[in-house]
């Protein structure tokens, strides 16, 4: 069991702390949204009501539809733009493993079976990762348009104004708002962990190059 634990501390230890801060995420939002139901005059709710709430759905995957986003771009920008000197490009100037072709591999038995069934299956394989992200993406970005578009009709509603369908909480500057509020993070996050790893180490970490090696060496 310990073995287990050590070869997959990595994926353990981020689910955990996922966990931990969504379930704080969840108890702090069903607080401050009672609070605010509370304000206007409605009553509390309880935290699995607030899980059945707009503002539940739209926060979490408003934010998780630009984590998708990042990733995913990320990937499929790396496979054709570099950046000289950063531990995050892939080395300029020689082939990458990532690189080959597997059709031109020699089949093992621990060879992934898609590269030992090719055709079709190969083919969507060869960008299962990218394909993974656009769909988690796709299905944040329409969670985030529905429990939006819940919570902002609720907010008309209790105003007087008049509610929107979805498609119409789409075209709101609202919606972008918070769309564009989340990715300009991420890309920006990206662009400081591209641009100061060129420069700046970590001893330790496969994100970092090794201490000692020239500014100027590109990726691993």
């Amino acid at each position: 069991m310990s073995k287990w634990v050590k070869e997959h501390g990595l994926l353990l230890a981020n689910v955990a702390l996922f966990l931990i801060f969504f379930g704080g995420m969840i108890l702090s939002g069903a607080s401050s949204y009672s609070e605010d139901q509370l304000a206007h005059g409605e009553p509390a709710v309880t935290v699995a009501q607030y899980l059945g709430t707009g503002a539940f759905v739209e926060a979490t995957f408003e934010n998780w539809e630009s984590e998708f986003l990042q990733m995913g771009m990320y990937v499929v920008l790396t496979v054709f733009l570099f950046q000289k000197g950063s531990s995050e490009s892939k080395p300029m100037g020689k082939d990458a493993p990532q690189d080959q072709d597997p059709r031109d591999a020699t089949i093992k038995p621990s060879t992934p079976w898609p590269v030992k069934r090719g055709g079709v299956v190969l083919k969507l394989y060869e960008h299962s990762l990218s394909i993974m992200f656009l769909l988690l993406f796709l299905a944040s970005f329409a969670l985030h348009a529905i429990g939006g578009s819940e919570e902002y009709n609720s907010e008309q509603e209790s105003h007087g104004q008049p509610t929107v369908s979805i498609l119409g909480y789409l075209a709101t500057s609202r919606f972008w708002f918070e769309s564009f509020q989340n990715w300009q993070s991420e890309f920006l996050a990206v662009a400081v962990l591209v641009g100061t790893s060129v420069y700046l180490r970590e001893k330790g970490s496969p994100e970092s190059k090794p201490v000692a090696e020239p500014h100027y060496e590109t990726g691993a």
